[in-house]
């Protein structure tokens, strides 16, 4: 006998709660693509996310591997990007030839792992105008770079304030070299990414103020996890100082006491942060190990295990 129609909705009605139950009970891929937000299973079947997403600079723990291992460490362990830090073996470097970035391009695109950001030394704070003129011509082929192998930005920073020179001279220089490169880069797709370094120049206040002086769409901050952001007035106060320029994180070891990483994940949720927040740890000899351990505090530190 054929099922009448008011019994065929039902049975789909009854059949529904145990499809979604299904497909929310789906185990997460343990190497998440490049947008995919990280996540873990709760007692309940269901998974909470982070949306924040988890990479690594080649600074440092990465500094001696190739392409083809950055890929395969990161997607062993769930990082979802990398920021290239320049003069290390991965070789993306300007020099490259135009086959050469196309194929860096395509290894990164046909891979879980996304090519974020590419990290500079170029500083802009020197009193010398033509060695200013050559870092700032320097950086627009570097923006040149990332554009061409797939990423969206470089790293850039300001690296301290020269005695000689008067502070506020030097912060609206480094702010008129940046306005200038922003320009550069909002022709591109990409966008010049401040760190918070150097010393004198990694007070946030001078990090506002070299904001302010930049004043460009392209320009914005990454937050260096640094001491100094607990000074004057606390970690609250710093952060809210630059909150609205905030495009890139960089993480020291999350073991760290003296520093406050859960607030400081608290607060890049309160605003909504889905950027990057990049790990810039030592090198060591058991890195999948490690960088396993670091996921793993980084979930911990938002309340996601």
């Amino acid at each position: 006998m054929k099922p009448t129609r008011r019994q065929f909705i039902a049975a789909g009605l009854a059949a529904a709660p145990v499809v979604a139950l299904a497909q929310s009970s789906s185990p997460a891929s343990t190497t998440p693509g490049p947008a995919r937000p990280a996540s873990i299973p709760t007692s309940g079947g269901f998974a909470q996310k982070s949306r924040m997403k988890l990479g690594t600079v080649t600074y440092n723990l990465a500094k001696d591997w190739d392409i083809a291992t950055i890929i395969t460490n990161c997607s062993k362990t769930g990082f979802q990007g990398v920021e290239l830090r320049t003069t290390h073996k991965h070789g993306v470097e300007v020099t490259l030839s135009t086959a050469e970035r196309a194929e860096v391009k395509r290894r990164f695109a046909d891979s879980p792992v996304e090519l974020y950001s590419l990290g500079s030394a170029f500083d802009y704070h020197t009193p010398d105008a033509s060695r200013l003129r050559a870092d700032i011509e320097a950086t627009k082929q570097y923006l040149q770079l990332a554009h061409d192998v797939g990423a969206s930005g470089i790293k850039v920073r300001p690296n301290g304030l020269p005695k000689e020179v008067p502070e506020e001279k030097t912060l609206e220089q480094i702010g008129r070299s940046l306005r200038e490169l922003g320009e550069t880069a909002a022709g591109l797709g990409q966008q010049v990414r401040l760190e918070v370094h150097g010393s004198g120049t990694s007070a946030l206040p001078r990090i506002r103020r070299i904001m302010d002086v930049a004043s460009h769409r392209a320009v914005g901050v990454c937050w260096n996890s640094n001491q100094t952001d607990l000074g004057a007035n606390g970690l609250d106060a710093n952060f809210d100082l630059v909150r609205d320029r905030i495009i890139e994180v960089h993480l020291r070891d999350l073991f760290l006491a003296e520093y406050p990483f859960r607030r400081l994940f608290t607060r890049l949720n309160e605003m909504g942060y889905t950027g990057y927040t990049l790990a810039e740890i030592p090198e060591t000899t058991d890195p999948i190990r490690v960088m396993h351990y670091f996921r793993g505090l980084w979930l911990a530190l938002q309340g996601l295990v």
